[in-house]
């Protein structure tokens, strides 16, 4: 039985290719597809690849380049980053079999996302900041050395335990909002924190971080994002329009009526 859930699985900074291709061969055996690789070293695709991937060629042919995080993940509801290292980050904090019925459940209503490092570094807190949570995967304290596509495997196989059982999960009221679309509500916040004066125009940084941080533990979705971008205009009217990027579809940048401002429409 091939997968059904809408799982994307996104390589950032992979160093080498033959763990790409091995990685293809992962996720293939499990029925997934779906592989987005954020700037891979120059020389992929190349033999070593294809001879890791075996029969997963389909997979690694298909695979999709793009050159920043926040592309590989546009569209996406539920985004999950990988760490091996278990510490703090205010983000919540899952296994694999977690992660999986979270993913699953999430990937009935949109694309949900599973984000693995750097084979050296891991993710960094910047590109944890698009993500909503992050998994582990519990190995011996004394050497939890796993490669990349051995934590690919792990999460991939959970994932595939786990779907027959997300049929039965009722979806969400409404899907996640889309990491595009917390950018924009971000640049937003900010914009109305710098002008009330409750942000340090020279530092804002720190505390939006914090405030990410906060927004993607409560996993808005899209009426609740609407609704939080209402109360911004409300307050500060005029604040909707970003000078510095165009305006998603509906979203003109002038203030909505009152009534719609009631129901909590985004400007």
């Amino acid at each position: 039985m091939g997968a059904i859930a809408d799982i994307r699985f996104v390589l950032f900074g992979p160093m080498y290719t033959g763990n790409i291709g091995s990685v293809a061969r992962a996720i293939k055996t499990m029925g997934y597809h779906d592989l987005v690789i954020v700037n891979p070293p120059p020389e992929f695709p190349n033999n070593e690849a294809r001879q890791m991937a075996s029969a997963a060629q389909d997979v690694l042919a298909g695979a999709r380049i793009v050159g920043t995080l926040a592309e590989a993940v546009a569209g996406c509801g539920l985004v999950v980053g990988t760490t091996a290292r278990y510490f703090r980050l205010g983000l919540p904090e899952l296994d694999p079999r977690e992660c999986a019925a979270q993913l699953l459940s999430a990937a009935r209503v949109q694309p949900a996302a599973l984000v693995f490092g750097p084979e050296r570094s891991g993710l960094t807190n910047a590109e944890l900041d698009l993500c909503h949570a992050i998994a582990y995967i519990p190995a011996n304290p004394d050497y939890d050395s796993l490669n990349l596509a051995q934590a690919v495997q792990v999460l991939a196989y959970e994932l595939r335990m786990a779907e027959p059982f997300s049929r039965t999960l009722p979806p969400p009221e409404s899907p996640l909002a889309r990491p595009e679309d917390l950018q924009l509500f971000y640049d937003h916040l900010e914009r109305v924190l710098l002008g009330s004066g409750f942000l340090d125009p020279g530092n804002p940084r720190h505390l939006m971080r914090r405030l990410r941080r906060l927004f993607s533990r409560a996993r808005l979705d899209s009426n609740e994002l609407n609704i939080l971008r209402g109360i911004l205009s409300s307050v500060a009217p005029g604040s909707g329009a970003n000078p510095e990027a165009a305006a998603p579809a509906g979203e003109t940048g002038a203030e909505p009526p009152a009534t719609r401002r009631a129901g909590g429409a985004a400007p």
